[in-house]
């Protein structure tokens, strides 16, 4: 069995997602839930769930080894779902290929620090870009420069608020997030 950790900061609906996905599947299973925040409510929905989840805090994530030792030892993959902290290249190193993000825009375009959540959507808005998108990649050492492993699009109207592009991605992430996984993992087992 393929087991994912998955890394979150907010409302986890994206976890939520991932962790309804594979809760049956016979090859990939979500072993836990971290958190850098202890009240996100990405916590609860793990616990609704059954699946074990935990927070840390800075200085566990990146000055002591507490985080990488419990990856490494309950991790075959992780998945960031709305992660904002930048991972240690500590993790980076022991996880090569083993570390899948979700952004909220067709990278290289709108990604980098800071880059996240209604920041990208209002930038695409202001931008006047006539299409966006999510790009589920590989983590690397940079933000949001690692391999894509896939793109999807939806267009971008000049009615469309933030709010508006957001809900579009929204709708993006909950069909594609999971499956791309999936199929990701699954390509590497064979």
């Amino acid at each position: 069995m393929t087991r994912l950790v998955i890394l979150a900061s907010g409302s986890g609906t994206n976890a939520e997602n991932i962790m309804r996905y594979f809760k049956n599947h016979p090859k990939i299973s979500v072993h836990s839930v971290l958190s850098n925040r202890k009240n996100a409510k990405v916590l609860e929905r793990a616990e609704n769930l059954n699946i074990a989840n935990k927070s840390f805090s800075k200085t566990e994530f990146f000055e002591e080894e507490g985080i990488l030792n419990y990856l490494k030892s309950h991790a075959d993959y992780i998945i960031l779902a709305g992660f904002l902290l930048k991972i240690p290249e500590n993790i980076i190193q022991a996880f090569p290929d083993k570390i899948i993000n979700i952004h909220p825009a067709l990278l290289p375009k709108f990604g980098g620090k800071g880059m996240y959540g209604m920041n990208v959507h209002t930038a695409v808005k202001e931008q006047g870009e006539k299409e966006t998108g999510i790009t589920i990649h590989y983590v690397n050492e940079n933000y949001d420069e690692g391999a894509t492993i896939f793109q999807a699009t939806t267009p971008v109207t000049i009615s469309d608020t933030p709010d508006d592009i957001a809900a579009n991605i929204h709708v993006l992430e909950q069909a594609h997030f999971p499956k791309v996984i999936e199929k990701t993992i699954l390509s590497s087992l064979t």
